[in-house]
């Protein structure tokens, strides 16, 4: 599609040739991240999220002598069944507890089964060798520190570095394949099977603080991977033994005189239940941003956007646990997803509602939508020429078309709404340096530096991907998640606000706070949540977590046991 070469700028709209099919080179539209709405692993958009109120449940804790029977006992009641969720329950069961997963919904996955799948794990996986690249858990931890900080937790974050090519074996004896191939191209998420993709490690500053390596790690699917992730960890998890207990909704702890979390209250089909841990219960139950009071008292700054989500985190396992006095950590942290491009922002600019640049394009795009979201004036807008435009094939468009497109800036600026000329100074210093191949302001790598020429077309998040055939991401063209959560040991214990851990009660995934500091790499989500799920696993059915975590690989293929009646 050619950009308009006549002498006004306007507003480009897409003949039925323009718009490719649905499973043509387009994400579907679901949601855990519009593309990404990214972010995690990528997600994608659950439909009418966005404004959607939830008023938060009562979570009184009830007295373990008030209880005049249970319903069922285990050894280790997990609360929610999504990455997280599967690997405690999988490494529980394995380390020969009786263990019970109660979900909310009428199956297992949640968010993480709608999510792009990406993993971020490192420290010199097969893959990366297979790729040509050498990496060590020391660089993992400099670029990741860097990254998802400032105030990562780095204590988290050295043992997740230092165990990640042992997690990525974890996830082969699961059942889970990896193709031995490199996507080399900026993208939220790959339409191919290969198993590798850079996420912001090449791009300064990061280059600079560690050796370069792509740790974005994929299983052999394309587009959307979680699916398959939650596929396989939930065989895995009742091939180990956990049984499950679905359409039960947690309500509150079951709390015994000293205190020990001993058990959950429930209500499943209409009916109350209760549910007793005699080892410990681990809460697995995602993060917060579909509960609209939670976000105004924590992060504001996500209301009104879309919501990376299956429709179901709301923070009800968060809520439980600090009715008994649990602490928190990170609460107002969040993923944000911008619905820019990275193949078309990096071969143009990413520009202010002034007209402005303001980061180089060629980062993880999370890092980009955060700084624009939480720093910049909106509304944001990538900029590009017809030679940047058409030079990203066709397939890895996601259906992007321009919003306005112009043969002057100055048209096109008037048409944007920015300050006269500030556009115009934007591309002229943009391009002055790009003749000779650098970029002293912001320092994006040289591969991608050209100037600028006409004709301009403006690219409007606002629109989303999918153009007008699925809007994934339409609305105020961002969406993200909510990555604070309950203060954890590393081994899962959650602690209260005193620093002591709560007797019986562990956490992991979205429902804890993990390595993450203020910011976020796709991948590392999912990765972490399994990571500490499974150690939260093992923890609370009462095994040592002190060293590397190991489990014996998955015998032929695995199929899930049907889920347990009341």
């Amino acid at each position: 599609m050619a950009l308009s070469h006549d002498s006004t700028a306007r507003e480009v709209t897409a003949g039925p040739g323009d718009l490719p099919a649905t499973g043509q080179g387009v994400p579907p539209t679901a949601e855990r991240a519009a593309p990404p709405t990214p972010g995690q692993g990528v997600p994608a958009p659950a439909a009418g999220k966005a404004g959607t109120a939830s008023l938060s449940r009562p979570v009184t804790p009830v007295p373990a002598s008030s209880v005049a029977r249970y319903d069922a006992e285990t050894d280790v009641l997990v609360v929610g069944f999504g990455c997280a969720g599967a690997a405690a329950a999988f490494e529980a069961a394995s380390a020969g507890a009786d263990v019970l997963v109660l979900e909310r919904a009428g199956g297992p996955g949640g968010s993480s089964a709608l999510s792009g799948g990406e993993l971020y794990l490192g420290g010199g996986t097969p893959v990366q060798t297979a790729c040509g690249f050498q990496d060590t858990a020391d660089d993992m931890f400099a670029y990741l520190k860097a990254a998802l900080g400032p105030h990562a937790d780095e204590e988290k974050l050295r043992v997740y570095c230092d165990g990640s090519a042992g997690h990525f074996q974890w996830f082969v004896d699961r059942g889970l394949t990896f193709q031995e191939s490199m996507w080399d191209a900026p993208t939220w998420m790959p339409l191919s099977k290969d198993g590798l993709m850079w996420l912001g490690e090449n791009a300064w500053p990061y280059n600079t603080v560690a050796r370069p390596a792509p740790r974005g790690h994929r299983c052999a699917t394309e587009s959307y991977g979680g699916w398959l992730i939650m596929e396989k960890l939930v065989a895995a998890a009742g091939a180990a033994g956990a049984l499950t207990h679905t359409d039960t909704l947690a309500t509150a702890l079951i709390v015994d005189d000293d205190g020990r979390v001993v058990g959950v209250t429930a209500r499943q089909y209409g009916e109350e239940r209760a549910y007793r841990a005699r080892k410990g219960v681990v809460l697995t139950t995602g993060g917060f941003v579909d509960n609209e009071e939670m976000l105004a008292d924590h992060a504001p700054h996500l209301i009104g956007h879309g919501k990376v989500s299956d429709g179901l985190d709301d923070g009800s396992g968060i809520r439980m646990a600090t009715a008994i006095g649990a602490a928190t950590r990170r609460m107002s942290v969040t993923e944000v997803a911008l619905t820019a491009l990275p193949a078309m922002a990096v071969r143009g600019m990413l520009v202010n509602g002034h007209g402005q640049r303001f980061i180089n394009e060629d980062v993880y795009p999370g890092l980009y939508s955060v700084a624009a979201v939480l720093t910049q004036p909106g509304p944001y807008w990538v900029i590009v020429d017809e030679e940047g435009y058409e030079d990203v094939p066709e397939a890895d468009r996601w259906g992007v078309l321009p919003r306005f497109a112009g043969e002057t800036l100055a048209e096109l600026e008037a048409e944007l709404g920015m300050p006269a000329g500030a556009l115009e100074s934007s591309v002229a210093t943009y391009n002055r340096y790009a003749e000779e191949g650098r970029d002293p302001h912001f320092h994006k790598d040289a591969r991608w530096l050209r100037p600028l020429k006409a004709p301009f077309a403006a690219i409007d998040p606002r629109l989303g991907f999918n153009g007008e055939g699925g809007k994934t991401g339409a609305g105020t063209g961002a969406s993200g998640f909510t990555l604070g959560g309950l203060r954890t040991t590393v081994d899962g214990a959650v602690l209260d606000v005193s620093g002591t851990p709560v007797a019986g009660l562990f956490a992991a995934g979205r429902a804890a706070s993990g390595i993450h500091g203020e910011g976020y790499i796709s991948g590392t989500s999912l990765g972490d949540g399994t990571f500490f799920g499974r150690r939260a696993g093992v923890a609370a059915a009462g095994g040592p977590v002190s060293g590397p975590l190991t489990a014996p690989p998955a015998e032929g293929p695995l199929t899930a046991p049907p889920a347990e009646g009341p």
